[in-house]
């Protein structure tokens, strides 16, 4: 149709942003949006179509919330009328999995041409010669302006985000958060792979040694993933979305999503160097000369984003692939203080520590949180999972003891815990960046493969008792605090809160994975 804009260039984007009105220049180059009433997404409110593909294999529940073809069908149509009635729509035809024996093409419509940058950043870019008999498998609609009726189309509210595995497209209205883009594919990959391919889909970053070491960070926001996988020491895969298959490791996306409050170049100089022309910043703040990014203003929001296309960073690994991993780190901000800053974990304890994902809130980060507050995301990642956790958990164990293809074939998994020691959030410290820097550079190393090790008498995790350039007290938790009995009781009390979280996934764990879990002396196994 002719008000179609068919895979416009960053800088035709950026240019119709700005002429629209709807976004202005950094003083680094980046485009600057403000994506409206959400600045984040929303998880309450994303559907999946119930029908004869979905009723038996999705995992019905709070996440994946059912919703009557009949109610999809009438907002794609509502969506299709408002597209053909505006002067422009931006059209992007990109794809997703790096990996090509896995590859999903994807076309994205558009309201807004900065949204259409973001799925420029975000997926895989076909070359020209691709782009010539390009056909979609799955289409997205992401046309903010287009807005539910609960009570006609059975929604919460006026926004959603729909996936239809039958009709393969995802409708977006109501918002215009592009993560909603992004994440939608996330999830059509996360139902796909594991059934159709027995790929394991990861809400997790990954980075390649000069060796060709692989090494995959799993770890909920605010717990560092992003920060540790981008390593000037080695190479990005990618940072969010990747898949586990029996050849490689591959990313899904062709860019990076990252938060950026308080973002400095000394903490995170990749990340920081990456927002120039092209990038596109979202719902931040400027500094009094109206042009240089305010990175510590929350005015908007805490959820401050940028996004840009992976070539933006240096050191990538080349066509986003790598080998089976070698490492694998669950990473975690305990507030409570309790679990050691790195600690080496059975295969059946990695699988009951993915299966929990755990990491805590500390007190200002939300409304109404004035201590530390356990949160549970299953497989760091569960507002994505269409399958029950435990067939993801499954899969893991089943590539972990398959094991690497270099080295000794052994695949080592770490929980590095980036929060709180010495006390819990308000007595104790934040652990050292510097110090957890150089953990996981003495795991990818080799270098605790070659220590003694403790085990943690409620958790069960094998605790290294030196590691090279991190003081020997900082290694055990409980030597950290003033007062060991407290430890103790704050130990005790978190296992607990670990068995109560996994008491919804114990009917469809194994044996193995059950008798990973923690176990405090009120509790016996």
């Amino acid at each position: 149709m002719s008000n179609q804009k068919i895979n416009l260039q960053p800088a035709a984007l950026v240019e119709s942003t700005i002429r629209r009105d709807q976004g202005q220049l950094s003083s680094t180059g980046a485009l600057v949006v403000k994506t409206g009433r959400f600045t984040g997404r929303s998880p309450k409110d994303r559907f999946i179509v119930k029908d004869s593909i979905t009723e038996n294999t999705v995992d019905w529940g709070t996440i994946n919330i059912p919703i009557e073809a009949s109610s999809f069908d009438a907002l794609f149509d509502k969506m299709i009328a408002y597209k053909d009635g505006l002067s422009e729509i931006y059209v992007r035809d990109a794809y997703a999995c790096a990996n090509p024996n896995y590859r999903l093409n994807i076309r994205v419509h558009t309201e807004f041409p900065w949204q259409n940058l973001f799925a420029y950043n975000m997926f895989l870019r076909p070359t020209e010669k691709d782009l010539k008999n390009f056909e979609p498998e799955w289409e997205v609609f992401a046309f903010p302006n287009v807005k539910a009726d609960p009570k006609e189309h059975k929604t919460r509210q006026e926004n959603f985000a729909i996936i239809n595995f039958s009709k393969k497209a995802i409708i977006i209205g109501g918002t215009a958060y592009t993560g909603e883009i992004k994440k939608g594919i996330f999830s059509v990959l996360n139902y796909l792979l594991p059934l159709q391919n027995g790929v394991l889909p990861m809400h997790c970053s990954a980075n390649t040694g000069s060796d060709g070491d692989t090494a995959l960070f799993f770890g909920l926001s605010g717990t560092g993933k992003t920060t540790l996988s981008n390593d000037p020491e080695r190479r990005l895969i990618g940072d969010d979305e990747h898949g586990w298959s029996k050849e490689s490791v591959f990313n899904f996306e062709g860019g990076c999503y990252a938060k950026t409050i308080d973002l400095s170049s000394n903490k995170e100089p990749q990340i920081f160097n990456a927002i120039k022309f092209g990038a596109l910043l979202e719902n931040v703040g400027f500094e009094e000369d109206g042009s240089t990014v305010d990175y510590s203003d929350v005015d908007i929001t805490q959820n401050t984003r940028v996004s840009y296309p992976i070539y933006h960073i240096d050191n990538i690994m080349f066509k986003s692939r790598g080998d089976l991993p070698e490492n694998i780190f669950f990473l975690t901000c305990d507030a409570f203080g309790v679990l050691p800053p790195i600690s080496r974990l059975t295969p059946e304890q990695a699988m009951y520590h993915f299966i929990s994902g755990y990491t805590a809130k500390i007190a200002g980060t939300e409304d109404g949180i004035n201590e530390p507050e356990a949160t549970f995301s299953a497989c760091f990642g569960a507002p994505f999972l269409p399958l029950h956790p435990t067939q993801y958990a499954d899969l893991l164990g089943e590539k972990i003891k398959k094991g690497s293809r270099t080295g000794d074939g052994t695949i080592n998994v770490w929980l590095v815990n980036t929060g709180w020691t010495g006390g819990a959030y308000g007595e104790g410290s934040r652990i050292e960046l510097s110090y957890t820097r150089a953990m996981i550079k003495a795991a990818l190393t080799g270098a605790l493969n070659k220590v003694d090790y403790q085990t943690h008498p409620v958790f069960g995790l094998e605790i290294p008792k030196t590691c090279p350039d991190v003081p020997n007290a900082v290694l055990n938790p409980r030597d950290t605090w003033r007062n060991e009995e407290d430890y103790d009781k704050m130990a005790e009390d978190l296992a607990l809160r670990f068995i109560k979280n996994f008491q919804k996934y114990a009917e469809k764990a194994s044996d193995a994975i059950k008798a990973a879990s923690p176990t405090p002396t009120s509790v016996k196994r």
